[in-house]
């Protein structure tokens, strides 16, 4: 059992509960930062504050220097996870200034944090795949070249090169998790995997009547978000400070994961139309269920994400455990 303290920025979030729940077991102390005004959205961590002795919860801002600087300070943790950001990315194009004072200046602010007061801790950035957007290399690894198509890749691209840039400037043991889509039944609403499960099981429901979705035939590389906070973990228990690609090496279509989460809510997907006019219908019924809406199609879609995690393989000794159906269950039998 570890002696070690670890800060989770964003820890009532769905990484941030499990990468807590992790690193308990692990015998962490345990320090959270939250928004003041998430006070009221701390269900994914309510199981683990039932005892006040294994989390210590700060509220804070990731954009105010101050605080940032004065918790770093009193705590001085052995590890800082910062998993704090603005995570949807198709809210990013409407919310580009924020989305940049959050996901980059955000980050700059912790690192500076930790070079100013000169602590010997080791740093966790979550990067994200949406880095690599539309490049045309495939599967995307460390060495793929960057090309982000929104406000939100762009924000976080900035975080993972400030985050290599303090590391090779200041010697910070900073490193950066590129991790590819991870999902989990404590998933956002407004996250696609999230409500395809919860749409499914209102219609099923009579909740709802038609579920929009945006393009059918994007694709992406879904794993469970509790095996990538082990990766995380993993990450900053090496020797030297390196950047990881954290990904299935599996990919699938939104299409196939309404496909998959169908029958856990006794739906029988049958397909017709195409392009705009594609419509999913449920042949126990008849009735349609499912429509393609434009205002879910992001202004610059990503159509094809897939990973290649063979140096955290090699490096880490990680991959991925739970399969993709293996997600799919455990995403709809919480819906039930």
């Amino acid at each position: 059992m570890s002696n070690k303290s670890a800060l989770i920025t964003g820890i009532n979030g769905q990484d941030g509960s499990y990468l807590a729940e992790f690193l308990l077991k692990r015998g962490y102390e345990i320090h959270g930062v939250i928004r003041g005004g998430s006070t009221h959205n701390t269900e994914n961590i309510n199981h683990l504050l039932e005892d006040d002795k294994k989390i210590n919860l700060y509220y804070c801002d990731i954009t105010d220097s101050p605080s940032i600087f004065s918790i770093v300070s009193s705590i001085k943790p052995n590890e800082i996870y910062n998993l704090a950001s603005q995570s949807h990315v198709h809210l990013s194009f409407s919310n580009a200034e924020y989305t940049a004072n959050v996901n980059a200046l955000g980050t700059l602010r912790i690192l500076e944090a930790i070079r100013s007061l000169d602590l010997k801790c080791k740093f966790y950035q979550a990067s994200t795949s949406e880095l690599f957007g539309k490049t045309d290399g495939s599967p995307q690894n460390e060495e793929t070249p960057f090309y982000p198509k929104s406000p939100y890749g762009i924000s976080k691209l900035y975080a993972h090169w400030i985050t290599k840039n303090y590391r090779e400037s200041y010697n910070l043991f900073a490193c950066s998790g590129i991790l590819f889509n991870h999902e989990s039944p404590r998933r956002g609403n407004l996250f696609v995997t999230k409500k395809i499960a919860k749409g499914l099981s209102d219609i099923s429901k009579g909740n709802l009547d038609v579920l929009r979705l945006g393009n059918l035939n994007v694709k992406k590389d879904w794993g469970h978000a509790k095996d990538f906070v082990e990766a995380m973990w993993l990450i900053l228990q090496q020797d030297e400070p390196e950047d990881y690609v954290i990904a299935t090496g599996v990919q699938k279509s939104i299409r196939e994961f309404v496909e998959e989460c169908a029958p856990y809510f006794d739906i029988s997907i049958e397909w017709t139309g195409e392009g705009l006019d594609e419509v999913g219908i449920n042949k126990n019924t008849g009735k349609e269920i499912i429509k393609v809406d434009p205002k879910y199609f992001r202004p610059s879609d990503i159509d094809c994400v897939l990973g290649d995690p063979s140096k955290a393989k090699n490096k880490l000794g990680w991959c991925s455990k739970i399969s993709f159906k293996e997600l799919v269950e455990d995403m709809c039998i919480n819906e039930k």
